[in-house]
């Protein structure tokens, strides 16, 4: 069975690709065959990050592809344990189609009401839509620190009605840095950082998890 992961945003800048190459090199480190569909075929984030990485021979390898549809790229979900498709922001038709696909669909989101707002808007349109709540899932990204602020912030996804992911993305130029050399998030110089954005890539992973085993129940 081929876990299928999504990630949307309904604007730019949230996290989303960086999301994308966190969970990939955590699921090829965990052993499972996965590959990036890249469906932003302007920007192609993921892609041209592969190209770094590629570049500077990071292990583990991790396969990224650009596709021009989500048709085309669920075409390769058999051959792959996993399947992450990293959609163009504010793309509403295609949003509903990586939804639709998705064992879960992740949403990034900031602290702020600009972050948390269009967000919980993008969830509420993909449940007018049809899709099931419980696979939809809030990730904390570019984080200050701040446990008040954090906590508000979950809290208000929690009141729309959302679940909110565990561990958090905060701010620092070592996230940019590693990946400027083709690194996920998980592979900076500073075992902390590593550990925060490790734990978020975990609890994505055990929803997942939880979310196929009520399907075989």
């Amino acid at each position: 069975m081929t876990y299928i992961v999504g990630m949307v945003s309904q604007k730019g800048g949230v996290g989303k690709s960086t999301l994308a190459r966190m969970m990939a090199r955590e699921f090829v480190a965990g052993d499972l065959a996965t590959k990036i569909a890249d469906l932003d075929t302007q920007q192609q984030t993921c892609t041209n990050w592969a190209g770094r990485r590629a570049e500077h021979d990071i292990e583990p390898e991790i396969q990224v592809q650009s596709f021009a549809s989500v048709k085309s790229a669920l075409e390769e979900a058999g051959r792959f344990d996993a399947l992450i498709l990293d959609g163009k922001p504010n793309a509403s038709d295609q949003t509903v189609e990586i939804a639709k696909a998705s064992d879960l669909v992740v949403i990034p989101t900031g602290q702020t009401v600009d972050d948390l707002h269009p967000g919980v808007v993008l969830a509420h349109n993909l449940r007018k839509k049809g899709i099931s709540p419980e696979t939809i899932a809030f990730a904390m990204f570019k984080t200050t620190g701040s446990e008040r602020e954090n906590a508000a912030a979950r809290e208000y996804i929690a009141q729309a009605g959302y679940m909110v992911l565990d561990g958090e993305v905060s701010v620092s130029t070592a996230y940019g840095s590693a990946s400027d050399q083709g690194r996920a998030i998980t592979e900076t110089s500073f075992r902390t950082l590593n550990e925060r954005a490790s734990k978020l890539a975990q609890s994505v992973i055990d929803r997942i998890a939880e979310l196929q085993e009520r399907k075989v129940a």
